[in-house]
Formats: structure tokens, sequence, C-alpha cells
């Protein structure tokens, strides 16, 4: 299993929005870097993600599950862009804040700190498992 990150704005897609989609999910739609493409292209179902809320709150607030794997975007006719759908797992007991993970030396590496813009990202079994146990949850 792989861990990832998808960063939202909660005024567009809140982790509330997630979670009324139930274990139907829901596409990631819409993110238009390649890199942050290419990380959904290699994920797997079952592999688990952070959801993060970004502008105002900045913030891991729950866990998501990947439950299909990458296909077209189905909110463009561009055959470049490609998503995968996500369901809620549960929420983060206490959320986990940029500014906390910033301030965990054990942190230090991860990329929401080294490129806080990328919507998509790979997190490490180390990290998962350190916010995870800061979030107050196993």
């Amino acid at each position: 299993m792989r861990y990832w990150l998808f960063k939202s704005e909660p005024s567009v897609w809140g982790w509330d929005d997630q979670v009324a989609k139930g274990d139907a999910g829901e596409e990631w739609d819409g993110v238009r870097n390649y890199q942050a493409r290419n990380f959904m292209r290699e994920m797997a179902i079952g592999d688990r993600g952070f959801f993060y809320h970004s502008q105002k709150e900045k913030a891991v607030v729950g866990v998501i599950e990947i439950c299909a794997l990458a296909h077209p975007d189905s909110s463009t006719d561009d055959a470049r862009w490609d998503c995968v759908d996500i369901k809620a797992v549960k929420p983060l007991k206490t959320h986990i804040t940029l500014d906390a993970i910033k301030a965990d030396p054990r942190l230090a590496d991860m990329i929401l700190v080294k490129n806080s813009r990328l919507s998509v990202q790979p997190v490490t079994e180390e990290e998962w498992q350190i916010i995870c146990a800061l979030g107050g949850i196993a």
C-alpha cells in the first residue's frame, strides 16, 4: 500500500462533501498539473491518502481511500488529464495544521513542506504514521 495527500479548497470541495459521497466515492477531477496527474496514475485501489484543506485552515482533516484507478477526467475533453476516485474513510480526531507539520522535525522532508502548491503528492509510510498518531487515529 502507498500513501498520498490530496489538497482541496474546502469552499469548493471539503471533507463533508467527500463524506457525503459515501462508499461510491467521487472523482478527484480538475487536476491540471502533470506531476500530480502522474502520481494519480501510480495509485492502486486500496491506497490511502490524507484529505487536506487548503486556503484558510491548511490542515490534514481526514483519511481517504482510492476506490477507482486512474481514468479520463470527466471534467474535460482533453485526453491528457486523468483522475482517480476516492472515498472518505475517517476523520482525524485532531486536525493537523501545516504549521504543526512544519514545526515537527520528523516531517521536515515531507513534500507538503517543500512543495506546498502540489495538489496531489506522495506521503512516506513514516510520515503517514506520524500524522496519524498526531491526529489521534491508529
